[in-house]
């Protein structure tokens, strides 16, 4: 709450940072958000030792379902930002209400992403203590009753582990900016079409390709989520993927932290420029250059605080349960004998299964990649810069030369452009 309110010091150092542009505003908001997995990993810590003093790793589990049980609270505070951004969207879109409303909606989704947060933070501590107690339970399935930090296989888990959670926060970012790039190509075409021929805009077509890129770019981080467990298991044994889990549960959970708060304090940052907090005097303060600023961090932090984030809690939760489940194949007898016996020459079994997986990526990719091109981006591109330049003509008052773009084509209307241009150069006085 603290570092992603709009009227605490992190959110207003990050808004200070828009004077100078936007590089500035990122860099604050990453610094912000690294800083913020402090409190929650030592709060994290605490209860794991008093939990663990009291009842053993019981205790753990019981911790873990005591931070589940805010189940209510913590859905009523992540629905609550959602619902007062959108009021706010329908409040701009309409004629009917005043710009008031609108701020009153601004301050709501303000609190809003303060209190996502909030619940944010619940659920990425009780993903933590859940995978905790069922990294133990693996554990003792497999035998183990403690392992070597120094042994060859277990701190190459680690570090493997260690890695998963931000290959899975790449991918889903990727992901978000791939259909963000489709749909601003589709609106550039759409308004394209308009300016040429009068066509209507269809919302549908942005909302048909954001919900299908959405499908389509799951597949991936859902296999790397399931079947890493498997593979590491089988070609390296229970220990190493043991010391997996423990790397992708350490690095997940500060990952998941940091990106949800420090897309929270961009979004604020956002707000509290725009209510005209940064400038009291100014009373357009959505057109100021600190506001475009603070609009890029806002762009990054989407991303961070509604995609990535909350994602790594399904990681780290799937992949102790699917350790779980795939315990009895690590033992020589269905989990009859000792873990000690684990024969070495099982390695192939998971090598297959990773050699499967690979075909199926790279088929995927190539299958998706040959159908993801919806649009000719050059032409969208030309076609929107001729639109644009007509604007700007029209906002000089060159009203002569809209009426001479008025039924042609984007093609024929660039021409007429740009004779206009010329004609203009040539009857401009020359200095020196």
């Amino acid at each position: 709450e603290y570092a992603t309110s709009y009227t605490a010091p992190p959110t207003v150092s990050i808004a200070e940072k828009s004077y100078t542009g936007p590089a500035t505003v990122i860099i604050q908001g990453l610094g912000i958000g690294m800083l913020s997995c402090v409190p929650p990993v030592l709060c994290v810590v605490v209860a794991i030792l008093a939990a663990h003093a009291l009842m053993g790793v019981y205790g753990i589990a019981v911790c873990a379902v005591g931070m589940l049980s805010t189940l209510g609270v913590t859905l009523a505070t992540d629905a609550f930002g959602p619902v007062a951004d959108n009021a706010g969207g329908i409040a701009e879109m309409s004629e009917e209400v005043s710009d008031k409303t609108r701020d009153t909606t601004d301050s709501l989704d303000a609190l809003g992403n303060t209190t996502a947060a909030t619940g944010k933070g619940f659920a990425i501590g009780s993903a933590v203590l859940t995978a905790l107690a069922l990294m133990n339970a693996f554990a003792d399935a497999v035998g183990l009753d403690q392992v070597n930090l120094l042994d060859e296989v277990v701190l190459p888990g680690i570090i493997l582990g260690a890695a998963l959670p931000f290959v899975f926060a790449a991918l889903t970012m990727l992901s978000v900016g791939s259909a963000a790039e489709s749909i601003i190509y589709e609106c550039r075409s759409q308004l394209n079409e308009k300016w040429e021929r009068g066509a209507p805009l269809d919302s549908q077509k942005c909302v048909d390709i954001c919900t299908t890129e959405s499908v389509k770019e799951m597949v991936i981080p859902g296999l790397l989520a399931i079947f890493t467990p498997v593979v590491v298991g089988l070609m390296i044994g229970p220990r190493s993927l043991l010391g997996l889990l423990a790397g992708s549960i350490s690095s997940g959970f500060l990952l998941a932290v940091m990106m949800s708060n420090a897309g929270g304090a961009w979004d604020n940052a956002k707000k509290y420029v725009g209510k005209g907090m940064l400038h009291p005097e100014n009373k357009h303060p959505k057109k100021t250059d600190e506001y475009k600023a603070v609009v890029v961090g806002d762009t990054v932090g989407d991303p961070f605080k509604d995609t990535s984030g909350p994602a790594l809690n399904i990681l780290i939760k799937l992949m102790s349960v699917v350790s779980l489940v795939i315990a009895p194949l690590m033992t020589t007898n269905g989990g009859d004998d000792p873990t000690g016996n684990w024969p070495k020459n099982r390695w192939w079994h998971g090598l297959i299964i990773l050699g499967v997986l690979s075909i199926f990526v790279f088929a995927y990719y190539t299958v998706i990649g040959s159908m993801a091109t919806l649009h000719d981006k050059e032409d969208i591109d030309q076609k929107a810069k001729t639109r644009k330049n007509a604007k700007e003509m029209q906002n000089r008052g060159s009203m002569g030369s809209l009426k001479s773009l008025e039924g042609k084509t984007i093609e024929e209307g660039a021409k007429v452009e740009e004779k206009i241009l010329t004609h203009r150069e040539a009857k401009a006085p020359t200095t020196v």
